[in-house]
């Protein structure tokens, strides 16, 4: 099992294309998770991409969009350990897990709150 891993699930009321726009650009990559190297294995289009992970973390990394109802689900998953040769304390590694999950919920909120404006409630999505 990964020392770190991270499970994430956010509704976003717009459509799945939408987000998958929001992770397309590399750029938008190093913005969200700034001290990872990210490395596409599979792109899935509107149903979000996978990654390979180096840098401060080793593993993997994954957002999948979900249609549901007149929105998206994005799930996000991080599993991926310290680099080879970094020992962690316990304390040190349960800090790293707690920023990470934090992080993982800022990048969809942020990701809501700018997707989502002007929208008004209990309207749906425009395409």
């Amino acid at each position: 099992m990964p020392a770190v891993d991270v499970i994430d699930e956010t509704f976003l009321a717009v459509p799945p294309g939408s987000v998958a726009k929001a992770f397309a650009d590399p750029g938008s990559w190093r913005r969200f998770w700034p001290d990872l190297r990210l490395e596409v294995y599979a792109d899935r289009g509107d149903e979000g991409l996978r990654w390979t992970v180096r840098g401060a973390l080793v593993g993997t990394m994954e957002v999948w969009l979900e249609p549901v109802l007149d929105g998206t689900v994005l799930h996000y998953f991080l599993r991926a350990d310290p680099p080879p040769g970094a020992v962690l304390r316990p304390t040190r590694l349960q800090r790293e897990k707690t920023r990470r999950q934090l992080a993982a919920k800022a990048v969809a909120l942020d990701l809501k709150t700018v997707l989502e404006a002007g929208r008004r409630p209990g309207v749906p999505p425009a395409n």
